[in-house]
């Protein structure tokens, strides 16, 4: 079992950066790979970005690339997405997600993700 809290979330204004954070309990964090989706009401849950267990691999949807930067800190069992110039149509609940199978790849499908947080939202003001 994995436990995830993310944290982080606000009401900002376009152009602001904010920094999200997902701690993981549990299992060794360093073991699986994990990821950020976000979900717009009335929307799909989206992926946004994705890290290997080393951090070597890295993937992000096109929305967000060059804006976003995901990372993690295998020993405070930390993730972390680092959000900069963002713009309304960021605004949603972001979930941190555990994928226990893909330890060593950035993975986008959602179906390859084992444990999910309870999400945090994040709103943006145009």
């Amino acid at each position: 079992q994995v436990q995830l809290v993310e944290s982080g979330g606000g009401l900002v204004q376009a152009g602001d950066s904010l920094r999200l954070s997902c701690a993981a309990s549990g299992r060794t964090f360093s073991n699986f790979a994990m990821g950020w989706f976000r979900q717009a009401p009335g929307k799909e849950r989206e992926f946004v970005a994705s890290i290997s267990w080393s951090a070597v691999n890295t993937d992000y949807a096109d929305s967000v690339k060059d804006r976003f930067t995901i990372s993690r800190d295998n020993v405070k069992n930390t993730m972390y997405l680092h959000m900069n110039v963002l713009k309304p149509e960021d605004t949603a609940v972001y979930y941190c997600a555990a994928a226990l199978y893909f330890r060593d790849l950035a993975v986008r499908s959602r179906g390859a993700y084992t444990y999910w947080g309870q999400g945090t939202q994040v709103t943006v003001s145009s």
